[in-house]
């Protein structure tokens, strides 16, 4: 079964090994990067990053990240939202229902408005990285029109 966990000195170093395909490292950051960028996603009008493990089980198999995003940053939207800052499953888990599993464990965790009220969540992927958008899509995600970083934005609706 698919869950969220805390991210611990015990289950860190193992998260930090976990690669997705040498194919798809182009599409997002490695996890050592997205850990420095949580702990540094901080200050006076910022809430702190939510990353997470993912596991199946007691098995490792990927890595999430979320933050609270201030209103006015996407030009739909003039309200808080959540950001979906990161999403993979690693190499060796990939191609087992992990992503959709995952993705929903996402979802229910951000519906339950974590840091606070919001009526959207959005994210980014690669123009080229067409499972990830399949998968953001089978949820209801739909892109915005907005471009950034070469990131093809996407919204969901709660």
């Amino acid at each position: 079964m698919i869950s969220l966990k805390e991210i611990t000195w015990d289950n860190g170093h193992e998260l930090m090994k976990l690669e997705v395909h040498e194919s798809q490292k182009n599409f997002v950051a490695p996890n050592t990067r997205s850990l420095a960028q949580a702990f540094l996603h901080k200050g006076d009008d910022l809430l702190p990053a939510m990353p997470f493990a993912i596991y199946n089980d007691d098995e490792l198999v990927g890595f999430t990240m979320m933050i609270f995003g201030q209103k006015g940053y996407y030009k739909d939207d003039d309200e808080p939202y959540y950001y979906l800052w990161r999403f993979m499953i690693g190499k060796d888990h990939q191609g087992k229902g992990y992503g959709k599993a995952a993705m929903a464990e996402v979802l229910a965790y951000l519906r339950a408005m974590p840091q606070g009220e919001a009526k959207s969540v959005y994210l980014s992927y690669d123009k080229e990285n067409v499972t990830a958008r399949k998968l953001y899509e089978s949820f209801g995600f739909v892109e915005t029109g907005e471009v950034q970083e070469d990131e093809i934005i996407s919204r969901l609706v709660f």
